[in-house]
């Protein structure tokens, strides 16, 4: 283990990385960055080309981290109701530590055009990939927690190369995938701010800042939080918005919900089904969540602890975690071991766990409604995928009265609440067909 640096060692590292830097970009015109230095110098409006190289040691560190895991008894039960299985995590550490190759991924992440750029202070990483097809929509699609960047690879290619993929030439987007503040790439914030509507906002930035006039927004868990506050918004830049985790939920469902009620009468088959999925998540689901909202500083053992961050990740909901469990006993569909580990490992490495936690923290100090609430999107048009293992299944009904210019709506047959890295296929169809009515529009 190396010694623990002093913010003297930090400062020296930090400069000696940014002139390391600047020189790799004037020499290969690209940059590459330590973990511990995401956060860079401010450089006004520039937008820098960005490459990640974990050092060696970092990975060594990472498997010895997991060789040691101090594990605890088995669960006294015969399921999952007590959380993370013993066994399911034990499958995952000993593939992470021996059959893991973090070196792939970032391969393919360096392949992409990733680049950093300045705003508000704080620096955003992203992805910006443009298509070959003339008059491409430009798209911005924002992941989730506990997502990254990592959740809309396999997208890339359909939505920007859309004639390999079954659809027109004129289905093209261009692609701008950003790393939220505190996650992955990007800077981690040093102040309280960095809400919901900032976050918007900023995207409005980076859109314009990359030439575009017209955009649509997609995206799933807090990413549709953030495409649900820009229709609020409705910058005249924005076209219109694509959700896989639309709000929706009726306010007198919501306080039902919240209460721990019964449900409201006169419900429907499909709302009574989504009543039925949130009611399982509000009382069963919503611990890391309170956690992250109230207290992240203190999840130390995320930044610690490799298995710890593992865990902490794969109980995100119930469905989701029988859809990665069982990756780990060989079944194949939807993510592999490596799409999990991937993801958990850009956590790790970047040392992002706690403050993409704190970001909780800054959305609920500044949130009026909850996650699946009705945020009174009423300006801008909406397309709705409705998958059927997402935390819950929005209901028609419900979509049309919580988006008065819903203008596409869809019930996909499988995928759930990572649905671009689980089920990129049909993800890639409803983007194209829901938001295709908009591009006259640009």
């Amino acid at each position: 283990m190396e010694p623990i640096k002093t913010s003297e060692h930090i400062n020296k590292d930090r400069r000696r990385l940014l002139g390391t830097a600047a020189m790799s970009i004037a020499v290969a015109g690209a940059a590459s960055l330590l973990p511990a230095d995401l956060a860079i110098a401010a450089q006004g409006d520039a937008i820098r080309p960005f490459r990640f190289n974990a050092p060696e040691e970092q990975l060594d560190d990472l498997r010895r981290r997991i060789a040691a895991t101090r594990w605890p008894d088995r669960e006294t039960v015969k399921n999952d109701t007590q959380g993370v299985q013993l066994a399911t995590i034990q499958k995952l550490a000993r593939y992470w530590q021996t059959g893991h190759n973090w070196r792939k991924i970032e391969a393919r992440l360096n392949a992409l055009p990733m680049f950093v750029t300045e705003i508000d202070g704080l620096d955003i990483h992203f992805i910006h990939v443009r298509s070959k097809q003339k008059n491409a929509l430009p798209l911005i699609v924002t992941h989730g927690w506990p997502g990254s960047i990592i959740e809309q690879l396999k997208i890339i290619d359909p939505l920007t190369n859309s004639t390999a993929h079954g659809a027109g030439a004129s289905d093209g987007f261009d692609i701008v995938i950003p790393s939220l503040p505190g996650y992955g790439f990007s800077g981690k914030p040093t102040a309280t701010g960095w809400d919901i509507a900032h976050i918007a906002r900023a995207w409005v930035a980076l859109m314009k800042r990359l030439g575009y006039a017209r955009f649509v927004a997609a995206g799933g868990d807090v990413g549709a939080q953030v495409v649900d506050e820009l229709g609020v918004q409705a910058p005249p830049e924005l076209l219109g918005i694509h959700t896989n985790m639309p709000g929706t939920v009726p306010a007198d469902v919501s306080k039902a919900l919240n209460c721990h009620e019964p449900a409201p009468a006169g419900l429907s088959a499909e709302e009574q089904n989504a009543w039925d999925q949130l009611d399982f998540f509000y009382k069963k689901g919503l611990g890391y969540a309170d956690e992250m909202s109230f207290r992240p500083q203190t999840l130390y053992g995320l930044a610690d602890s490799p298995v710890g961050l593992a865990a902490w990740i794969l109980d995100h909901d119930k469905r989701s975690y029988d859809l990665i469990a069982r990756v780990f006993d060989g079944k194949t569909e939807g993510l592999t071991r490596d799409d999990v580990l991937d993801n958990i490992t850009l956590y790790w490495l970047t040392g992002t766990a706690v403050s993409a936690a704190r970001s909780y923290w800054d959305y609920s100090a500044t949130a009026k409604k909850g996650f699946f609430d009705v945020k009174g999107v009423t300006a801008v048009p909406v397309a709705v995928s409705a998958f059927p293992d997402e935390i819950y299944t929005a209901p028609r009904s419900w979509a049309e009265k919580a988006y008065p210019k819903l203008i596409y709506y869809n019930k996909d047959p499988k995928g759930g609440h990572f649905a671009a890295w689980e089920q990129p296929q049909f993800y890639s169809e409803d983007v194209r067909a829901g938001l295709r009515s908009l591009r006259n529009s640009t």
